[in-house]
């Protein structure tokens, strides 16, 4: 069966099936072998961007993902904080953003997804598809979300911030992947998640977890970054 755009018509918002990505608010990618597909509904899982506007709480992590080097930002509340810098790749990266989430209590990702200045995606936005897929499986167990977010320009902003907080060049080396991904967590609240897309994972099971939300006594485990 061919690739093909399945829209999904929910209050507020729009989800769409793998294809093309969407031009609505946000839109949701599946594997095209997923063909019977529930309708989630923004009621059964908003985003922390949304749930903020009627005064729910749910911190997030955003994500800045690089060739050598991972930026963390933390959105707790209003607050909005870079938080470290990973150089790690494949496996130990997804498991260190998930002991990050762990520690921070956060229940969602927004990566940052890399764009043109004319809004197309470049070799490198597939590469972080290809992590955030992967992220959204391992989230998913734990009721955890995955969102992706438009992060053009956001290292240049990152560079003005610091700038304008008076660091200099010195103290802004090795930050600027953190401060990016606060970047990527300040658009994806100022937007209030118009834009995003969901990271959804094929597999049914997974998708119930992510409508039940994380589980209160989920436990991780570090062994499985031993491996």
């Amino acid at each position: 069966m061919a690739n093909q755009l399945i829209p999904l018509q929910l209050p507020s918002l729009r989800f769409c099936a793998l294809g093309r990505e969407a031009s609505a608010s946000v839109s949701l990618r599946l594997s095209p072998q997923l063909v019977k597909i529930r309708a989630l509904s923004i009621v059964e899982m908003p985003p922390n961007a949304l749930r903020r506007k009627s005064g729910g709480l749910g911190f997030s992590l955003g994500v800045d993902l690089g060739m050598s080097r991972t930026g963390i930002a933390i959105s707790k509340g209003f607050s909005i904080r870079p938080l470290t810098v990973l150089e790690l790749r494949g496996q130990k990266l997804e498991l260190q953003l998930l002991q990050i989430a762990e520690w921070e209590e956060a229940d969602e990702f927004i990566i940052g997804l890399p764009k043109s200045y004319d809004g197309n995606e470049t070799t490198q936005s597939n590469k972080v598809r290809s992590i955030a897929g992967r992220l959204a499986v391992r989230a998913a167990e734990r009721g955890w979300r995955v969102y992706l977010q438009d992060e053009h320009g956001t290292s240049i902003e990152a560079i003005d911030r610091m700038i304008d907080m008076g660091l200099s060049k010195s103290r802004r080396q090795g930050k600027i992947d953190a401060f990016a991904a606060m970047m990527v967590l300040e658009r994806y609240f100022s937007m209030s998640g118009d834009g995003i897309e969901l990271v959804l994972p094929k597999q049914l099971e997974l998708q119930e977890k992510l409508l039940k939300g994380p589980s209160n006594d989920m436990d991780f485990f570090p062994e499985e970054y031993e491996g």
